[in-house]
């Protein structure tokens, strides 16, 4: 027989029965995270904090066939259905990050950092990475920039610098503000394309395909930058562009650089270590940088749209 893995999201109104359940056969040590471990002969079962249940073993789909008849008959669902769907959504997911189309291409390819950080300049980066610099760059070790950490970002981006062709635009907070644009899409959208246009004008590359990460779809992009005297409108748009095509990888580690030296910038001239992101810790040091400075201060380090400008202003 074949050793089984099935996981679901147990119900609210069932948790409290499954736990009562296996209370007489839970093991005093639990795995991190869990609220009760079982290990029957041909099966264990594992409830997590999260309300998910994973059966691992021979006897897996029988052990959790009771659970999913439950939640059929009270709670209407069909867990086995969910299952399957899950499946296909993890299966598309991964046909996806396996996609080697751009593989042995010469491409442009662009994309930007900053768009979700409250502090700081959005930054977006095209470059051109053609067959000769592809081995450099697996050695180099370049990848989508979330993906490695900062450290390993302020390491290998100077010899991209140095050695990708590449254009990059940074939009500070001033110039963001004063745009007035405030939806994010229509804002990259119109950056992507400023820096396309001014790689592409600033040589013939002999490029296979533009590539670029899909963030809105393709015609919703192109009616995001109508307005420009200038368009790149051979672009070909792919999920996950980041991690399948190296010219996007690039333009991404590119970006990120730029972005933190940038953030050093302001952090040594307002002498406060400037948060990243938008969560909590943005708004307190928001909120004491209005205290120090006046409100005014945000106008020219921050994206005043964002939510946690109404946030700084609730702490003062």
């Amino acid at each position: 027989m074949k050793q089984q893995t099935i996981v679901f999201k147990v119900s609210e109104n069932l948790r409290k029965a499954m736990i009562e359940f296996y209370a007489d056969r839970a093991l005093d040590k639990k795995p991190p995270y869990s609220v009760f471990q079982v290990k029957d002969y041909d099966c264990v079962i594992t409830l997590y904090e999260s309300g998910k249940v994973m059966f691992q073993g021979l006897g897996a789909d029988i052990e959790a066939s009771y659970w999913t008849e439950q939640e059929r008959v009270i709670n209407k669902r069909d867990i086995n259905l969910e299952i399957n769907k899950d499946k296909e959504k993890k299966d598309k997911k991964n046909d996806e990050l396996h996609d080697d189309r751009f593989k042995g291409l010469a491409t442009i390819g662009s994309d930007e950092v900053g768009t979700g950080d409250y502090f700081g300049p959005i930054v977006v980066t095209a470059s051109f990475v053609d067959k000769k610099m592809m081995s450099k760059m697996y050695e180099l070790g370049v990848r989508d920039s979330k993906k490695i950490n900062d450290d390993k970002i302020l390491a290998i981006a100077p010899t991209l610098i140095k050695e990708v062709p590449h254009v990059t635009f940074i939009l500070d907070a001033a110039l963001y503000n004063k745009n007035g644009i405030t939806n994010m899409n229509k804002v990259k959208a119109i950056l992507h394309n400023k820096v396309l246009v001014g790689l592409t004008k600033k040589d013939n590359y002999a490029y296979d395909k533009i590539v670029m990460d899909q963030f809105v779809y393709p015609q919703k992009y192109f009616e995001h930058i109508t307005a420009a005297p200038e368009k790149v409108t051979n672009i070909t748009f792919t999920t996950h562009a980041e991690d399948k095509c190296l010219s996007v990888a690039a333009s991404s580690i590119i970006s990120r650089y730029i972005f933190l030296k940038e953030m050093d910038k302001l952090s040594k001239t307002l002498n406060v270590n400037l948060p990243k992101g938008a969560g909590t810790e943005v708004d307190k040091v928001g909120a004491e940088l209005v205290k120090k400075h006046g409100e005014e201060i945000l106008y020219s380090i921050a994206k005043l749209n964002f939510k946690n400008t109404t946030k700084i202003k609730e702490l003062l």
